[in-house]
């Protein structure tokens, strides 16, 4: 009677199971059809999107923006380089400005300075020509005074006491002479004889012109003046006779 008891529950067990799967198909309508009960009565829950997008759009924009800072920032370097520039080439025109302008002050000292020494040297020169003009006529007289000592009393082997005084006057003279024309000639002032030189305008004054043969134009026979330089200018010229053949 146990074993009856044992065995039905096995038997209904199995008879279930067996009913179960000649069934295959309700249990899936059954869970559908309790899944769709369950998704209509479950509460809607948010939904959350990717920020992706925006990111990428912020991304974007901040490197637009970058790119015309740099842009802007380009351009403004730029302009101040130009600006630079500008102010650079007019500095250097104004340093070329200063420099000419030195350089020609420094040339115009340079010519001041040689034309200074110039005329104070012409003015040491030739401080004395004035005093040395009114001086050679003296010296002139000189020449005179001896000229008119002739040479035969001047040569004679027997000479008389008055001859002798002769004599001694005009070498007296004469000595006199030599001293004053080195005197002259340590200030510049020079006595010049162009007699047998070419006529030469800028020294000689022609007071006559003759012809003679055997002698050249133009060539001094005569010296009626003798001339004077002072350091090598012409004080006076040397009044001459010159040759002039036909």
């Amino acid at each position: 009677m146990l074993r009856q008891v044992l065995s039905t529950p096995s038997k209904a067990a199995s008879s279930t199971l067996r009913l179960a799967a000649q069934r295959p198909l309700a249990r899936p309508q059954f869970f559908k059809a309790q899944s769709l009960s369950a998704r209509a009565i479950a509460p809607q829950t948010p939904r959350w999107y990717s920020s992706e997008t925006p990111k990428a759009d912020a991304s974007a924009a901040t490197e637009t923006k970058t790119n015309g800072d740099e842009a802007s920032k380009t351009n403004g370097e730029d302009t101040e380089v130009a600006s630079l520039k500008k102010q650079l080439e007019a500095k250097d025109a104004e340093a070329r400005n200063w420099k000419d302008q030195f350089m020609r002050s420094v040339a115009d000292f340079r010519n001041l300075q040689e034309r200074t020494a110039r005329d104070m040297k012409g003015a040491r020169d030739f401080a004395i020509q004035k005093f040395a003009k009114d001086l050679i006529d003296s010296v002139d007289n000189f020449d005179r005074a001896l000229a008119m000592v002739p040479e035969e009393k001047l040569n004679a082997e027997e000479k008389t006491e008055h001859i002798q005084d002769l004599v001694n006057l005009y070498e007296g003279l004469k000595m006199t002479e030599n001293i004053l024309m080195n005197t002259l000639k340590k200030h510049g002032l020079e006595r010049f004889d162009p007699h047998g030189e070419k006529f030469n305008p800028n020294e000689h004054e022609a007071t006559f012109m003759t012809p003679m043969q055997g002698k050249d134009n133009n060539e001094v026979i005569m010296t009626q003046q003798k001339g004077f330089k002072l350091n090598g200018r012409i004080l006076r010229a040397a009044k001459v006779g010159i040759v002039k053949n036909p």
